[in-house]
């Protein structure tokens, strides 16, 4: 990886990743931009990014999405397994919550500020 070690995978449309952005900016954290349904995170670095986020899997899908709502997932997911559910994450950037932002060893998940300040300045 490059001198920009944060990679941010977000979705141009979603007001929460534009407020992500905007404080990403605002406290001058450089980051690669990745349009995150046009190019997703593979399999394996997502299982790297779950694992060093220290949060549920669940946690990483977009629970308000419209692929999530289709696929009738609510009551899918505590069925699966953690390698299904990586693997239908991997398929569909839609179904990644949003933003999600990794780099050295860190991961955020969604936006909150707090978090957001704890884990990048």
């Amino acid at each position: 990886m490059s001198e920009m070690s944060i990679r941010y995978y977000g979705y141009n449309k979603c007001g929460t990743c534009r407020k992500a952005k905007k404080w990403l900016d605002e406290n001058d954290i450089a980051y690669e931009d990745i349009a995150i349904v046009d190019a997703p995170p593979a399999k394996e670095e997502l299982r790297t990014y779950w694992q060093q986020s220290g949060l549920e899997l669940k946690k990483f899908f977009n629970t308000s999405g419209q692929s999530y709502r289709e696929l009738g997932l609510k009551d899918k997911l505590k069925d699966m397994s953690e390698d299904d559910m990586l693997d239908l994450l991997a398929s569909d950037g839609k179904l990644i919550k949003r933003p999600l932002i990794v780099g050295a060893g860190k991961v955020t998940v969604g936006f909150k500020e707090d978090d957001m300040a704890k884990q990048w300045t």
